[in-house]
């Protein structure tokens, strides 16, 4: 299952019931059809009353939001770069990092969050640039860390115990010279000359490497012992331990822990594409939603990336479609609309007909393939030609709107007459919605040409709700032309019992429009509303007198 192929099926923005209901009908049916992928339903805006009363009355979940198609981090090629502890020393992070050829290493905590960056300029930097003898004190360095940095072992003392005070020195001076440069708490480098252990003991010295040696006399460790100091044995020499002592020390101390950036699975390449840009540096470390550490991205990740792969169903007009729908591959098309703007990078699998609902044809796609339609999906599909054609009174209803509607109500097990009721009285209960939460329940862009206008549409079984809808939607109108750019904005006030439509109108040239497409007056104080008897279907009605007044 974790490997199939995903594959989501999504209708337009501010979706009605049809957009819905057609994309959860649409992956039932493909996930019945094909074992090799997975289709997932998807929704580009907010549900409305109707399609959530559908939803609730036979039992299905909302399909999950997705308002945007873009590519993100997830879909690039994630490098699985191993991240590392915080308490592993220099020397191992560099040896790792050489053998994985990676410049930039990822430090996590004990919850395998990213807790900061170790990359080879920070090392280099290090060496050059270090000269301090307290270093390892600083960076509180275990002293199993600095024997296994010196391939050698803690032979008296603690390995877990750190050392945290006093410098790193190399007893290469005469023994009195050395003892008076001495302090308490220092860590000496030196030989295996016992005198000259004994006198560094009991002078205070916390810690003892002894070089080209892998014993100890037994005199130093009694009295390292009663001291409480550490005795460490390698068989490098003094040069060589000089040198690689101080890689000793834990990657916390050492790596990047400000201003780091890194990116979320979730973050569209988009946003991330600049980011990169300006900081140019040759990985970023991707977390998942948890801070959780995943692997590395580079620039060069950007240039393959896995797109998403979609399947549209209940329009083509691309300023209705999701966000981002350049960088997603169409697969498929389903629609009742005319053809619009959606265009596709290949070829695609194109199902349009003359139907008054998207799950008209669905309904025809389940008897192809000869899939049984289950109750919850038959009631959907069902809700859904209902609302496009307002129970079959729309002038956009076929024969096979009314057959398919009936036959779904018997496999549904619901009186199609009552049920439709229900759902139009749910769909019209909108005395506690805003203005613009009313005109975005089922709006739709179109663009013809350089002109650009919107259409919203409400149907209720109630003139006097629609009234009052009236009364709080003609403000909104111009406040959503201003904020969207749309030269026109409608609004339809649909009466299901008397198949009759209110049309607010708002813009420059919208009153033209209006009169040049239908034989009709204007009323209100601005001139700004029309009665349209008949008229009931935006995309059947409405939408072709605009465009042939267009032309």
């Amino acid at each position: 299952m974790g490997n199939e192929e995903k594959i989501y099926v999504i209708g337009h923005k501010n979706p009605d019931t049809d957009s819905i209901c057609a994309a959860i009908s649409l992956a039932y049916l493909k996930n019945k059809a094909n074992n090799t992928k997975r289709y997932h339903a998807r929704r580009a805006g907010q549900v409305n009353e109707e399609t959530e009363f559908a939803l609730e009355y036979f039992g299905v979940e909302q399909p999950k939001y997705m308002p945007n198609v873009g590519t993100q981090v997830k879909n690039m090629q994630i490098e699985e770069v191993e991240g590392a502890p915080d308490d592993i020393t220099v020397r191992i992070a560099w040896e790792f990092m050489q053998e994985s050829g990676i410049s930039s290493l990822p430090v996590m905590d004990k919850e395998n969050c990213l807790e900061g960056i170790l990359s080879v300029t920070d090392i280099t930097q290090y060496f050059m640039d270090s000269y301090t003898k307290t270093i390892l004190a600083d960076a509180k360095t275990k002293y199993f860390d600095i024997a296994e940095t010196l391939n050698g072992h803690v032979l008296v003392g603690d390995p877990e115990d750190q050392f945290t005070d006093g410098r790193v020195i190399v007893a290469a001076a005469s023994s009195t010279r050395f003892l008076e440069y001495l302090e308490k708490g220092d860590l000496v480098i030196m030989s295996d000359r016992t005198d000259m252990q004994i006198a560094a003991l009991e002078n205070g010295a916390k810690a003892l490497v002894i070089t080209l040696s892998s014993d100890v006399s037994p005199a130093v460790r009694a009295f390292a012992a009663a001291t409480g100091a550490v005795l460490i044995a390698t068989t490098f020499d003094t040069y060589t331990a000089v040198r690689l002592i101080n890689q000793a020390i834990p990657v916390k101390y050492l790596m990047r822990k400000e201003g780091l950036i890194s990116f979320k699975l979730e973050d569209f390449t988009d946003d991330i594409r600049e980011v990169m840009a300006k900081h140019r540096y040759r990985a970023y470390p991707v977390l998942n939603h948890q801070g959780q550490y995943v692997g590395m991205i580079g620039s060069q990740s950007l240039i393959n990336m896995n797109r998403k792969k979609i399947i549209l169903v209940d329009h083509t007009e691309r300023s209705q479609a999701v966000d981002n729908l350049e960088q997603a591959e169409i697969l498929e098309i389903v629609d009742h609309h005319r053809i619009g703007t959606v265009e596709t990078i290949s070829p695609v699998y194109f199902r349009g007909e003359p139907v008054g609902c998207t799950c008209t044809i669905l309904y025809s796609m389940y008897h192809e393939l000869d899939i049984d339609i289950p109750r919850p999906i038959a009631g959907l599909m069902m809700s859904a030609i209902i609302s496009d054609t307002l129970l079959f009174r729309s002038p956009t209803c076929t024969e096979r709107d009314r057959v398919a509607g009936k036959a779904l109500a018997r496999i549904a097990g619901v009186d199609i007459a009552e049920y439709a009721k229900e759902m139009f009285r749910a769909a019209s209960a909108l005395g506690s919605k805003t203005p613009d939460e009313i005109l975005h329940q089922d709006f739709k862009k179109f663009v013809f040409g350089e002109t650009v206008f919107g259409v919203g549409q409400i149907s209720s079984m109630d003139p006097d709700e629609l009234k009052d809808i009236a009364e709080k939607l003609r403000p909104q109108l111009p406040v959503e032309a201003a904020k969207s750019g749309m030269s026109m904005v409608f609004f339809m006030l649909t009466n299901i019992i008397e198949e009759e439509t209110t049309l607010l109108c708002y813009g420059k040239n919208a009153a033209n429009l209006l009169l040049e497409s239908y034989n009709t007056e204007l009323t209100g104080e601005n001139k700004d509303i029309a009665i349209l008897p008949k008229v009931v279907s935006r995309k059947k009605q409405l939408i072709p007198a605009f465009m042939n007044a267009l032309q």
